[in-house]
């Protein structure tokens, strides 16, 4: 008997989600095609083997699986109404062959990934740069075997010379379409036998990126905050925050609740990667708390004001408001930074440097990794390389003191 299934592959991804399969199976033996979308096993109603209604895109991703299913069974009714055997190996094989899907098809099952995950920065993100390369190649249907290293050479050229953009950026457009390639290849699509990347081709080198942090003086004149507008101040006080708990970004200072603080500590879970964080309420952190403590409408109010009455559980729409608030953020703080006289360019983004910077060659790496959350030392060594200079510095003056 020949059973097609929808099924839930147990090889969980960096961000806890599993991948989403249809199961084929013929005379005992199965064979799995791949959907390229991944769910949470709390989204996955194994009995009806469907997504449930409480993930946001239960809809979109159980149509997507009828559409799948219908096209395994298509080829297994044609498979099994010949006299001739086949083996599973093969329908999958035809299901493959029939795949007629070009490169902005796939971008678009890479999109939708990207929603499914929750993902909604790197989506809006990355269907910019998307619809960015469809405009460059001027048509939205784009073999795969158009990609050529000689196209994606023209357009890294156009992203820097003509839109001006920074070399980083270009790289960021490569990225994402060696992504999608990999996808298609992934899911049968295509094969790697004119894959545009790699040695002799096009090769994609990630640029260092400068990072500007804040030294002690420049971070003792935002401690003292004179001459400045009350949402200058708030803002201030929400880098001062982060930059306190070791740089903690931006979208976790303004979900940080009253709650969260417990025997002299602050517990929060990242949103980034989901970990769990206890770290000691630091003295300096303590005033500004206080302060903002007389508006304290309940523990599980937020400290600050900006995210107070919004509507947390709308995903989507969160990420949409944090993005406003941090934009609004950043204007208050460049306005506090000039009438302070801070020249650097100042953001939230650099109160992470800021405490990297500080911290120099003062604490050994492996504490650093545990401050910062990083997962590998190795992050925190290839982060923590802009700020340790010391070693550099002593070695200069050996050579040339003389």
């Amino acid at each position: 008997m020949a059973t097609v299934q929808a099924v839930l592959r147990k090889k969980k991804n960096s961000s806890g989600q599993f991948p989403i399969a249809v199961r084929i199976t013929k005379d005992g033996q199965s064979v799995y095609k791949y959907t390229g979308q991944y769910v949470l096993e709390k989204h996955w109603d194994e009995k009806n083997r469907k997504i449930k209604r409480s993930h946001p895109n239960s809809s979109l991703l159980n149509n997507l699986l009828i559409q799948k299913i219908a096209e395994a069974n298509a080829k297994l009714i044609e498979s099994e109404s010949k006299e001739e055997y086949e083996p599973v190996s093969l329908i999958k094989k035809k299901i493959d062959k029939d795949k007629n899907l070009n490169f902005f098809d796939v971008a678009t099952m890479h999109l939708d990934n990207l929603k499914g995950r929750e993902k909604f920065h790197q989506y809006k993100t990355e269907l910019g740069r998307i619809n960015k390369f469809k405009d460059y190649v001027g048509k939205s249907y784009l073999h795969f075997n158009e990609i050529t290293p000689n196209l994606l050479i023209k357009f890294q050229s156009y992203i820097t010379i003509d839109l001006k953009r920074s070399p980083r950026t270009s790289m960021n457009y490569l990225i994402l379409i060696r992504t999608i390639y990999n996808l298609a290849i992934t899911e049968g699509i295509i094969d790697r036998s004119q894959y545009p990347f790699g040695k002799g081709k096009v090769q994609i080198k990630r640029f260092e990126s400068h990072k500007i942090g804040l030294n002690e003086g420049e971070i003792k004149l935002l401690e003292k905050g004179k001459d400045l507008t009350n949402a200058q101040q708030l803002a201030v006080h929400v880098w001062l925050l982060s930059f306190y708990f070791a740089g903690i970004r931006v979208s976790d200072v303004l979900k940080l609740k009253w709650s969260d603080f417990k025997d002299n500590r602050l517990y929060y879970r990242m949103g980034k990667n989901k970990k769990l964080v206890s770290l000691k309420i630091p003295d300096k952190a303590k005033p500004i708390l206080r302060r903002y403590k007389k508006m304290k409408a309940g523990e599980d109010d937020f400290v600050f004001p900006h995210l107070k009455g919004f509507d947390m559980e709308n995903t989507e729409k969160l990420i949409s408001r944090i993005q406003g608030i941090t934009r609004n953020i950043n204007r208050r703080l460049k306005d506090a930074g000039k009438t302070l006289g801070i020249s650097k360019p100042l953001s939230m983004h650099i109160a992470r440097h800021s405490f990297g910077n500080i911290s120099g060659d003062k604490i050994p790496i492996q504490m650093l990794q545990k401050l910062y959350r990083h997962s590998s030392v190795t992050t925190t060594i290839n982060y923590q390389a802009n700020f340790m200079q010391k070693e550099a510095d002593d070695a200069l003056d050996s050579v040339i003191d003389f």
